[in-house]
Order: C-alpha cells, then structure tokens, then sequence
C-alpha cells in the first residue's frame, strides 16, 4: 500500500534533493513540496497526509510549531541541521530525526521506518489496552498482531521505538509489541537501559562504546546521547577492569 507524503523545507536546494531521494520510494506518494511552514499548515488542513517531511528551523512557522498545530498530526520525521533540537522532537512524538545533509540511505530508512509503522496502525485498534510483558525470572510474554510471544530476557539485544509500538532486536529475529519504549522500560530488569530517546539496550549485549554510537553482539549499532552515555558509563564502571598502582 502507498502513503501519502509532504515535503517542507525553506531552503530550495534541500528540498529538491529531498523530493529527488523520496521519489525513488516506491510506497510514497508525494502529494505536496512546501517552501515554508505556513505553506505545509494550509495543505495539511485540506488533504489528508500520512508522512509528513519537515525542516525544523523555518521562518514564521517551524516544523515544530507545525506539529504542534495540528491537532491529530500525521507521522512526522523532522530534517535539520541542528543536532539540539533532537531531544525535544522526541518530546512531541516525531518518528524520526535527520540530521541534513540528508542522504538517500538515511531518508530510505526513516521512509521504511514510516511505512512500517503505519502498515501496523492499520492492523491493530490503538484504544485497546494491551496487557504488560509478564515478567519472570528469565523470560516475559509481548503482546504482538499475531498473539503472544515468550522472550528471554537475555537474548534481547535492544528494543527501539515505534511510536506507539516497540521493536523488539534478538539475534536471529525482531518483534514488534503493541507497547510503546515507555512503558516498556518501566517493566524491563534493570540490566536494560536507556541510551537514546528511541532505544533501550541489554547492558550484557555491548560490545563497544564510542563518543556517539554503541556497537551490540550480533553487528548492531545504536545512537547513545550525550547525557545517556554518562549513565551508561557509570553504570558498567565496576565491571571495568583497571590497572592500580600497587
């Protein structure tokens, strides 16, 4: 099934490199190219939009100002170059989050990021109220479309979030739950923790740590925030082994 899409970015050349990429996406209808927030606000109050592509820092109207105006926004996946605003679009429930410049690998990926998310909306009632994982000793039960699924705490490698959903990362398959990231980490041991707005990763699945990145077992790598990777740190520092002078 294709989605219907629009395109906001004030700077010319951007938006034509983004609608040049998002073209090559075959499920992506794009019904719309704005130059200004403004622009996008009227198209999205007459025709019916399911992705919407913004830049952030726009004159008049922002994208953030954008999302906020609308009342049952449509996804969005904001496009900037300012790293500091990533925290906060989060806050306000964006899917995604681009730093430009804008790759065709880095808007393929949020693009099926999108779609995969939307495909799940259309088979699930959002009101219901999905039971908790059942937490045991060693395993827990999801909730997913197809019913429930036992997991083991252990070969969960990390979780990332869907919106309302969760994607559940192990190292020979992944689930999508019926539970967003929140709720999910009030309910996970504590050798789960939080790195990123949209990833919780299994303390026992790192392999490296790098300024920006964590690379997990099985070639999986995440982003880690600044002030989550300070937690990180302190968390696994009394398993570090350290030289001390006799």
């Amino acid at each position: 099934m294709n989605y219907s899409c629009l395109i906001v970015d004030d700077n010319e050349i951007e938006r034509d490199a983004i609608e040049m990429y998002l073209r090559k996406v075959n499920q992506l209808d794009i019904k719309a190219v704005c130059s200004n927030g403004v622009e996008a606000a009227e198209v999205l109050a007459n025709e019916p939009i399911d992705i919407v592509f913004s830049d952030i820092d726009m004159p008049e109207l922002s994208g953030m100002g954008l999302l906020k105006s609308i009342k049952s926004p449509p996804v969005f996946i904001f496009i900037t170059s300012f790293t500091e605003y990533a925290a906060e679009s989060f806050n306000l429930d964006a899917l995604d989050f681009i730093v430009k410049p804008a790759t065709f690998e880095r808007l393929l990926k949020a693009s099926t990021k999108a779609i995969e998310y939307l495909d799940l909306k259309k088979k699930v009632s959002l009101n219901s109220n999905p039971p908790p994982a059942e937490d045991t000793d060693d395993h827990f039960f999801i909730k997913e479309t197809k019913g429930f699924t036992r997991l083991n705490y252990n070969d969960v490698i990390y979780i990332e979030s869907m919106g309302d959903f969760s994607k559940i990362y192990t190292a020979n398959d992944k689930h999508v739950t019926l539970v967003n990231l929140k709720s999910l980490e009030r309910q996970l041991p504590a050798f789960f923790i939080r790195v990123h707005k949209q990833y919780i990763i299994n303390l026992n699945q790192i392999a490296t740590i790098t300024q920006n990145e964590i690379v997990l077992n099985h070639n999986n790598t995440v982003p880690v925030s600044l002030i989550n990777r300070q937690e990180l740190v302190e968390k696994i520092a009394n398993k570090t082994i350290s030289r001390h002078k006799p």
